[in-house]
């Protein structure tokens, strides 16, 4: 600052010819630079936004290099023309951010949110627009999804909604949504119904729009979650036309190249997979569209893979890992299964950890509970958002340390009554912590369930040959229990009070609150012969409570009626923990409850039918065996 006054200074003092001069210099240069600079930002200079923000040079590594290559060469002469303008980098465009909540009351007409290649346009980064779509019965998974990519550091994210209700409710969180114009059910859609088929054919239709516009398209089902951004793992194949997920659950690969084509044997999944704008793409989106519009018979999924394997090889070169497929110019990459994985490669086998690989992506496949056994999965990968509410319940939780005999876990072979004797071990535990929870009305945190034999919906040895399935295996809930059934609202006169439940993982997540986890008692179940263990509510020491064995209701509700407002309460065993309810016509609707929790284990081979039915109360019935129903009149539920 000291220098420019000493230079004005000199200025003024100087002879009126030398100020004359001076004074002609500045103002010619300041004029060329206000000219340049206008140019530079003129309007024209700079492709329309959505937000009307203009570009800035100075968050854009390449405009600003070109801008530094030009300024030893400035003069008063120079020639605007001469001065590069801004490369279109999405890095230099000042968007919306996700999750701001608009700051308006009033929301804009429903044309605004059309589909064009301008709002696509004011997401995408790096030439690639991540798309999903849903209708609001998957609200909390879109939330979730979107949640997910934004913590990854990723906004080039656009939803399509099949709703206008979904339109709405996304605009007022924030998140960049497009109108689909579907007008489709705002209800859950069951899989393989008539509106599940339509929604795939949405898919194929938007896919078909968006490809002409010319961005790279990494199309997701809501059903999933990033883990992991997976930008930089796509522009290792810059050559590829699709790179596709798929239902494979064999490994073909122990690091993370994609799979061996000619190795994948199962069904390319339809629910994750990356596009780009090229003619071959293009080419095949357009057939793919047209196939399923003229069949509403064709699922999405199957009509893909119909015409991708139309033709399929033969590899691009020697040492490439992308095969020629579908008209033989397309070049497909198939994802590897273990670090894209289905619901089979992640929640089962695990395959990542035991190949020491960082998850991508998982996709809530291979489950059997509909759209809330998915919600549970990706609950208890701690991977899915829940209102605070969620973690803090009124009324608190029962938790409990489940034990298992080591001879039921690891002895003797792995087939049919070993599995079942292990899972009848422990769901007898379980229906004494259901008991427990109903009496105090308390929220349940279900513990880990472990299995010896794997789920499927089609005859198997009990684990698939080749895969990396390891028994006995941390199982997902929905391998035994029906947890659709389990979160329904059945009427109370017929089957008691709901009994609300937590995923086995729920004490781990980092979401539950500090004043939860650290509000608890410990229970410890003794003999009732002993002296120091009594029906009492006073505790041993803080925070322990010695409580008798084979307590009725009575006492549950005596005894703990003085710890309402501790938080968790958690057993150290369930072996003989209730003993009965005090009203028969509440166990009886307890009983009538419970019962429909648990499901179906599947298949045996050579055995029509060959499910066999979980039985709450196996241990009511001494000639229980794990065998199937040996008639078509056998095939009923255990009740």
């Amino acid at each position: 600052m000291g220098g420019w006054r000493n230079w004005y200074q000199e200025l003024v003092n100087s002879k009126p010819l030398f100020l004359t001069i001076y004074t002609t210099v500045i103002v010619g240069i300041v004029f060329s630079s206000f000219y340049v600079f206008s140019a530079v930002y003129s309007p024209s200079s700079a492709s329309a936004n959505w937000f009307s923000s203009p570009p800035s040079i100075s968050h854009s590594p390449v405009a600003a290099s070109s801008y530094i290559n030009v300024a030893p060469n400035f003069s008063p002469t120079l020639k605007v023309s001469a001065i590069p303008p801004p490369l279109p980098q999405s890095s230099s465009k000042q968007v919306k951010p996700i999750w701001e909540v608009p700051q308006t009351k009033r929301l804009p007409s429903l044309k605004s949110f059309q589909l064009t290649k301008e709002l696509v346009e004011q997401r995408v980064q790096d030439n690639i627009i991540i798309m999903t779509f849903g209708n609001y019965a998957f609200m909390d998974f879109i939330l979730n999804w979107v949640q997910r990519l934004t913590d990854l550091g990723l906004s080039n994210i656009l939803v399509g909604a099949l709703d206008t209700k979904l339109v709405k409710a996304l605009y007022w969180k924030g998140v960049p949504v497009f109108d689909m114009g579907s007008h489709m059910s705002t209800m859950d859609v069951g899989w393989g119904s008539p509106t599940f088929h339509k929604m795939g054919r949405e898919k194929a239709i938007l896919i078909d729009s968006v490809l002409p516009f010319g961005f790279e398209l990494l199309m997701c089902d809501t059903d999933m979650v990033w883990l992991k951004n997976p930008l930089p793992y796509f522009a290792r194949y810059p050559d590829a036309d699709i790179l596709t997920s798929s239902d494979q659950v064999v490994p073909t690969v122990v690091d993370d190249r994609l799979d061996i084509w000619q190795q994948v044997g199962a069904a390319y999944n339809v629910g994750i997979f990356h596009w780009r704008p090229t003619e071959s793409a293009k080419k095949f989106a357009k057939e793919w569209k047209e196939m399923i519009l003229a069949d509403d018979k064709i699922w999405d999924q199957n009509g893909f893979n119909e015409l991708i394997r139309r033709q399929l090889g033969p590899s691009v070169s020697e040492d490439s890992e992308l095969v020629y497929a579908y008209d033989g110019n397309l070049k497909l990459g198939v994802l590897p299964a273990s670090i894209f994985c289905s619901g089979h490669t992640y929640f089962v086998q695990a395959m990542y950890k035991q190949l020491r690989l960082e998850p991508y992506a998982v996709h809530t496949t291979f489950q059997y509970a509909g759209t809330e056994g998915k919600r549970h999965r990706l609950r208890e990968a701690m991977v899915f958002y829940d209102p605070p509410e969620y973690y803090d319940t009124p009324g608190g939780f029962l938790s409990f340390k489940p034990f298992i005999p080591k001879s039921l876990l690891l002895d003797g072979k792995h087939d049919l009554e070993s599995h079942f004797a292990l899972v009848n071990y422990q769901m007898k535990q379980i229906r004494t912590a259901l008991a427990i929870a109903s009496v105090l009305n308390r929220t349940l945190v279900m513990p880990p369930l472990w299995c010896r034999l794997d789920r499927l919906w089609f005859p198997h040895p009990g684990v698939l040959e080749g895969t990396m399935t390891r028994q006995p295996f941390l199982c997902p809930l929905d391998h035994v229990f029906e947890v659709n059934v389990m979160l329904q609202q059945l009427p109370e006169d017929e089957y008691g009070p709901g009994i609300g439940f937590r995923e086995y993982s729920f004490m781990d997540n980092p979401s539950v609150p500090k004043q939860v986890k650290e509000s608890r008692l410990e229970v410890q179940l003794c003999d009732d012969t002993l002296i120091d263990c009594q029906a009492s509510s006073n505790t041993s020491s803080p925070g322990i409570l010695r409580f008798p064995r084979h307590s009725s209701e009575e006492t549950f509700k005596t005894v703990f009626s003085s710890f309402k407002d501790v938080k968790v309460i958690n057993f150290s065993s369930m072996k003989n923990a209730f003993l009965n309810f005090t009203d028969k016509t509440r166990e009886e609707r307890f009983r009538r409850r419970v019962k429909r929790y648990v499901g179906i284990w599947c298949c045996v081979d050579s055995h029509t039918p060959g499910h066999i039915y979980y039985d709450m109360y196996w241990d009511e019935k001494p000639d229980w065996k794990p065998i199937p129903p040996q008639t078509p009149g056998d095939d009923h539920l255990p009740w």
